[in-house]
């Protein structure tokens, strides 16, 4: 497949040379579901070799930092913990700064409460005590979940704050519904919005990105499967953008959005120069 060229006049599909830092997403960039992408292992290790620095930049809330380097570790891949920012990275953070001594009710898996728990963060399934309702990717939602944060935010003033604002999530079976569906569950019953989206391209997260990697925006790249979370905080963070087809995002998304990458590949085998191209993985309908 011919890649469309990117915003900047006579950009070519592949970067033509190496940064000092990489900002690199996980589902659909460096892996999909249990196993890697085509050359990703292999050029990781380059960049390393090259001494450039990296970090492992994720919108899933579902593992944390220590579990995602674990994740890596096990497809080949170098990482260490503190190289690894999720939502749950900004997440405490947020709430002790913005919202401190609230109790939080949470529309999400168990990970996120005992997140809360260890960061000294009361968490509660009363309605009454909560002032802050925490929506995150959630595998066990229902109808008992919705009603609990309806009644937060309806009728006791609860704000809302959701971890990440993904549709879905790149599975090798299509995908699977993500933070934005079930964000979009509270919102439409309780007629509020929320005060802060935490993950790419949210401003929170962009500051701990910025202050992990430690090199010049100039001299780093991000590199992912979006075009609205990652191509847009790469333009936050004044990083160049590198957009792979491998993940959530085909070419002809790229042609119709309006927000442009400087650089198109297929996968992030395709990102250092003298790499092997790759062939283009099908695609499974999202």
């Amino acid at each position: 497949m011919k890649l469309r060229p990117a915003s900047r006049e006579g950009a070519p599909g592949r970067p033509p040379r190496i940064f000092s830092g990489y900002v690199v997403d996980l589902d659909g960039t460096v892996y999909l579901g249990d196993q890697p992408l085509p050359g990703a292992v292999q050029t990781l290790g380059r960049i390393r070799e090259a001494g450039s620095r990296l970090v492992f930049l994720t919108n899933n809330p579902l593992r944390s930092a220590a579990s995602y380097a674990e994740l890596l570790r096990g497809l080949g891949v170098q990482a260490d913990e503190r190289e690894v920012v999720t939502p749950l990275s900004v997440l405490t953070g947020y709430l002790n700064k913005q919202h401190p001594g609230a109790a939080v009710l949470t529309v999400a898996e168990p990970l996120i409460d005992q997140t809360l728990l260890a960061a000294g963060i009361a968490v509660t399934a009363e309605p009454s005590q909560a002032g802050v309702v925490v929506v995150s990717f959630d595998r066990t939602f229902d109808y008992t979940k919705l009603l609990r944060a309806f009644r937060a935010v309806h009728r006791h003033g609860a704000v809302i704050v959701a971890t990440n604002p993904d549709p879905f999530c790149p599975s090798p079976d299509g995908g699977l519904p993500d933070c934005a569906a079930m964000l979009a569950a509270v919102e439409a019953c309780t007629g509020s919005r929320a005060e802060a989206v935490l993950g790419k391209p949210g401003p929170q997260m962009a500051a701990e990105v910025h202050a992990r990697l430690g090199v010049p925006p100039g001299d780093a790249a991000m590199v992912g499967d979006r075009i609205l979370t990652d191509v847009a905080m790469s333009r936050a963070l004044r990083m160049t953008s590198i957009l792979v087809l491998s993940g959530a995002t085909a070419a002809s998304d790229v042609a119709e959005s309006a927000v442009q990458p400087d650089y198109l590949i297929e996968g992030i085998g395709d990102l250092l120069p003298g790499a092997v191209p790759q062939p283009a993985r099908p695609r499974e309908p999202q």
